[in-house]
């Protein structure tokens, strides 16, 4: 992990909402804040008929991001994931909400020593022989700051304060929002809600994430080019996580050095075949491929950084849906259909023609995600791919037919993974062998 751009660094942070009272007081605010956003914006209109709503939503944003940066957690967590989701809002916001995967503004030192007191009874100098109290890197549930011991860098990810405790009511807190910006159904926003609520409260279990982050680094210990920190589970607690320091560049940083297309592809394939591996071979998978969980080292290796959110697909989620992926039953209408009704893309009550029109429009998007799966190799820095895809989505997404909720829960956090990966592949340009490990299958329902 290197240092991030110390010129770009948002300023300290002494104190954070815990209760539920300030935090919903800091929403309320936001909320008026934006209400007179509208109303400049409602005005100016008056004036100005054809005015657009870019400088709308440039104030929404910025508002909304400051908010929520300031909240931290939750409510920081689902901006970012809206952020990797370049269909669902204006662009101004997923500029904005894109900081939350790199540079939330960082607690301040006191905050920091007050947690390790709290978990260890100790201060972190107790602890480490060198502990540096300015983070590195601050992002949405946590902050990473360095130290020593033994002579060995290490990381320590802090995890801020009521940030676990705070999920539930944050995430009631951040529907309304949720309610304007996606336009989505309230069942369909129940059904995501509550989803993103179960992988935040592990996510926010910094025990488990140390068992897992063990588990999925063992079991990922032989692909190529990919590494993974040691983690130290005794000096790591409910809200603290020590590992070894991963000396590296995010993709940002990267990108910026101009890296050969070898090395590009290099890196795509180490990614490809991380998130290909668990799905297919462990049927459980790292669900949060933004770039600021990775870094690229500097002998050009992936090194994976965070297993927070993990995704567990069920048989009856993972046969369905990449059976139609990586085999022709697409060719086939019949078995289709059955694989639709059981993913919950096609309803039971629904008419013949309902049938007919989801049927329609599920084929072609699952046609369109399973480009990459359908060839032995694969290069995503064609435009065209990602114009077809992104095209796609604003279509549907403008359909009344897609206002209501379809497709079982599980979408959620695999599409965002899939979506998530297709998208860093792209912004490496990297062309990458796509059958190195290839989904288990069945032909018949």
């Amino acid at each position: 992990m290197t240092n991030e751009n110390e010129g770009a660094r948002a300023p300290e942070q002494n104190s954070i909402p815990t209760t539920k009272v300030e935090r919903s007081a800091k929403f309320v605010k936001t909320g008026i804040k934006i209400g007179g956003n509208y109303i400049k914006h409602y005005s100016k209109k008056l004036f100005n008929p054809g005015l657009d709503k870019s400088e709308l939503n440039e104030d929404n944003a910025a508002d909304i991001y400051q908010s929520l940066s300031e909240l931290k957690g939750s409510a920081l967590k689902v901006a970012q994931m809206l952020s990797m989701d370049k269909n669902l809002l204006p662009q101004a916001y997923v500029n904005k909400f894109t900081q939350s995967q790199y540079n939330a503004p960082p607690l301040s030192g006191p905050l920091i020593v007050q947690t390790f007191k709290k978990y260890f009874g100790k201060n972190p100098e107790q602890i480490y022989d060198k502990f540096n109290i300015r983070s590195t890197n601050a992002a949405s549930i946590g902050q990473v700051h360095q130290a020593e011991l033994n002579g060995k860098k290490l990381a320590v990810k802090i995890q801020y304060p009521g940030v676990g405790d705070s999920i539930s009511s944050d995430l009631k807190l951040v529907k309304p929002f949720a309610f304007r910006m996606l336009g989505m159904s309230e069942r369909e926003l129940d059904v995501y809600m509550k989803e993103v609520e179960e992988r935040l409260l592990e996510e926010t279990d910094y025990e488990l994430e140390v068992r897992r982050s063990v588990e999925f680094s063992e079991a990922c210990a032989n692909l190529d080019n990919v590494v993974f920190p040691q983690y130290y589970p005794e000096l790591s607690s409910k809200r603290i996580i020590t590992m070894d320091w991963l000396e590296g560049k995010h993709l940002k940083e990267f990108l910026a050095t101009n890296p050969s297309q070898e090395l590009r592809n290099q890196i795509g394939q180490a990614l490809w075949d991380f998130y290909n591996f668990q799905q297919h071979e462990l049927r459980a998978v790292h669900a949060d491929p933004h770039p600021g969980n990775f870094m690229i080292t500097p002998d050009g290796k992936l090194g994976a950084i965070d297993f927070g959110c993990i995704k567990v697909m069920p048989d009856d989620f993972y046969y369905p849906f990449f059976s139609l992926t990586s085999t022709n039953l697409l060719d086939n209408k019949e078995e289709t259909i059955k694989a639709f009704r059981q993913l919950e893309m096609i309803h039971q009550g629904d008419t013949p023609a309902q049938v007919e029109f989801y049927y329609t429009q599920y084929k072609e998007m699952i046609s369109l995600f399973a480009l990459p799966y359908i060839t032995d190799t694969f290069d995503f820095s064609q435009t065209a791919f990602f114009d077809q895809l992104y095209g796609f989505g604003e279509r549907i997404s403008k359909m009344p037919e897609f206002k209501q909720a379809r497709g079982v829960k599980h979408f959620i956090y695999v599409n965002r993974t899939n979506f998530g990966l297709y998208n860093i592949l792209h912004e490496l340009k990297a062309e990458v062998k796509t059958d190195t490990y290839k989904p288990h299958v069945v032909l018949e329902y």
